[in-house]
């Protein structure tokens, strides 16, 4: 399929982009992201291996259209993670064994 990524054409097939990215480890995912394979690859890092650009060069909705064109499953944003309780607050009192003001 030809794409066009940061005014360059580009000839891209779903086995080349998946030869590509094998072997290359997927960074964190703050943003928008595509599954290839098993993993979930930022979008930035998918196109910047497959064009060899720099990530200043193109938008992550250009390759993010690349991919869903080729069939990926392409995702907006990262699955938020669950929210932990915090810890109550411990005085110094506290953790000295007291139950009043400490004494100096």
């Amino acid at each position: 399929m030809r794409c066009v990524i940061a005014r360059y054409p580009f000839d891209l097939t779903k086995t080349g982009v998946l030869a590509s990215l094998k072997g290359v480890k997927p960074e964190l995912v703050t943003g928008e992201s595509v599954t290839i394979g098993r993993r979930r690859y930022p979008v930035k890092q998918v196109g910047q291996v497959i064009t060899r650009l720099d990530r200043r060069d193109f938008s992550g909705g250009e390759v993010t259209r690349a991919m869903a064109r080729l069939g990926f499953t392409c995702h907006d944003r990262p699955e938020a993670a669950p929210v932990g309780v915090p810890a109550p607050l411990r005085t110094a009192s506290a953790l000295l064994g007291g139950t009043g003001p400490v004494e100096v």
